[in-house]
Parts: structure tokens; C-alpha cells; sequence
């Protein structure tokens, strides 16, 4: 299943997407659920609306945090200079940093290097603590598109990763939440990243140095993880500079396409 959040006639709504691809008999529709998902049990609604007549808004607004996976592909941790880490490198994004497909990245003036990292994201589905690795599956809620727009200047001057990682709009999620895979169709997903559509990025989950599994216990090993938690599980080589006027697209395959304009600050 595809859960979306999306905005049709000014009113929010959650429902799960009927693509093409499924063979169903109302493809490119999204079956309307009474809630969001993640705050408890749901029911169809009984009401159908065109995919192309809604605005998609970001997938999930996390209750309290995006947590952050730094150096989790060995390939981009050389491409920066720096050596494989031992164990997860965890930095934090607010969820203030989060937006949704089609909304703009915003340059801040405090920064001339701004840089898209393409990324599987997980996203939590119940409060869980210090998770077994056997047990992980059973906290994952479903799974979706990330960009971890980094403003690499700052993040280097400032010699840790929180400013340069936590702008408004650093933080772009969607097209929706896949809940249907399984860790090991998760741990084997290509990764591409284009700008003005051009291939900056292709790489495959089954890269990562620290898988989902491992992930989620280590982070939850030191914080409590919460419904709509996201985790960014790292970013393949490739990463590079985004410029005002650009436009940077993330696809995960069997999870969809996430774009963002970039644009400058105003005022």
C-alpha cells in the first residue's frame, strides 16, 4: 500500500494511491481514509479522488524528529575525504526542515553551497525502544523518498552538522509512504538523483555500511523513537552543488519520484 497526505479543496487528507502499475479498476486515484494512519486504526472513507487533482503534500510531518545517517556509503564517505565509520554517525534535522513534492528548496543567505544527498527514508509506526535487530521490522511503518539538502559551507565551518542540515526546507519527503516492503526488498533499491534532469546520483541501498535493521537499533538504543519518526538512512557518492533555478529529482525504485525547485531566499 501507498499512503498519501495530500490537500484537495483546501482541506487535508490521507488515503492510499491506486497507481497504473497495480491493475486495479481506478488507477491513478487515491482511496480517501477517514484519518492519518499513523495516529491509530482507519477506514476507507468510500470516496475516490484523481491523483492529478490533488496537491501532494509531504508524506509525514514527523512528531518530534528526523534523525539523520551521515557516511553510510562507503563510496561517499571516500568522496569527501572522510574513512568508513565503526558505527552509525547520527545527527538530528527539525521537522520544520520537512517539505513535501513540487515545494521549493530555499537557499538562506548564510549559505553560497547548498548540496542534495538522494536517500531511502523509514518512517516509524509505533513508540519503541532499545529494538532488536530480529524485531525491527515490526516498528517500521512504511518507507519513502528523501533529500537531505545540506549547506556544505556551514556544516563544514561550524564543525558539526546541525545548522547546516536544519534550514527550513532541508528536509524534502514524498511522493507518499510505501508500506508494503519487506527489509529485504528495502536493502535492495536503486537510488538516482538528477538535476535539471541530469543523473547526478545512482547508487543501491544494498550499499549502505549499516543496514535499516541496524539503524533503527542503534538510534533507538539512545532516544525513543516515536509514530512518524523518519529515519535518513544515508546518501550514495555523487553529491553536489544545487544552484538557484535548479531542479533536483530523487527516485527510489518502487517508491517514486520526489522533485523540488531550489530558489533564493526572500528579503
Amino acid at each position: 500500500m501507498r499512503i498519501a497526505r495530500f490537500s484537495n479543496a483546501g482541506e487535508i487528507a490521507f488515503g492510499a494511491v491506486e497507481l497504473a502499475e497495480d491493475n486495479g479498476p481506478n488507477p491513478q486515484t487515491i482511496a480517501v481514509l477517514n484519518a492519518d494512519p499513523l495516529a491509530g486504526p482507519v477506514k476507507y472513507t468510500g470516496e475516490r479522488v484523481m491523483l492529478s487533482e490533488v496537491r501532494l503534500l509531504a508524506p509525514v510531518i514527523p512528531r518530534s524528529k528526523v534523525v539523520g545517517v551521515g557516511r553510510n556509503y562507503a563510496d561517499h564517505a571516500a568522496e569527501l575525504g572522510n574513512s568508513v565509520p565503526k558505527s552509525p554517525v547520527i545527527f538530528l534535522k527539525p521537522n520544520t526542515s520537512v517539505i513535501g513534492p513540487s515545494e521549493a528548496i530555499v537557499r538562506p543567505p548564510e549559505s553560497d553551497l547548498l548540496h542534495y544527498e538522494g536517500e531511502l527514508a523509514v518512517v516509524i509506526g509505533r513508540i519503541c525502544r532499545r529494538v532488536p535487530l530480529e524485531r525491527a521490522a515490526e516498528v517500521i511503518f512504511g518507507y519513502t523518498v528523501a533529500n537531505d539538502v545540506t549547506a556544505r559551507d556551514l556544516q563544514t565551518s561550524d564543525e558539526q552538522w546541525t545548522r547546516g542540515k536544519g534550514f527550513d526546507t532541508f528536509c524534502p519527503l514524498g511522493p507518499w509512504i510505501a508500506t508494503h516492503l519487506t527489509l529485504d526488498e528495502a536493502a535492495d533499491l536503486d537510488i538516482v538523483t538528477t538535476v535539471n534532469g541530469e543523473v547526478r546520483q545512482s547508487g543501491n541501498t544494498s550499499a549502505m555500511i549499516h543496514g535499516v535493521p541496524e539503524l533503527i537499533a542503534h538510534i533507538s538504543g539512545f532516544t525513543t523513537l516515536l509514530p512518524g519518526d523518519v529515519i535518513l538512512t544515508g546518501t550514495p557518492a555523487g553529491i553536489g552543488e544545487l544552484r538557484v533555478g535548479d531542479e533536483v529529482s530523487v527516485s527510489v525504485s518502487g517508491l517514486g519520484m520526489l522533485t523540488n525547485p531550489v530558489i533564493d531566499q526572500e528579503g
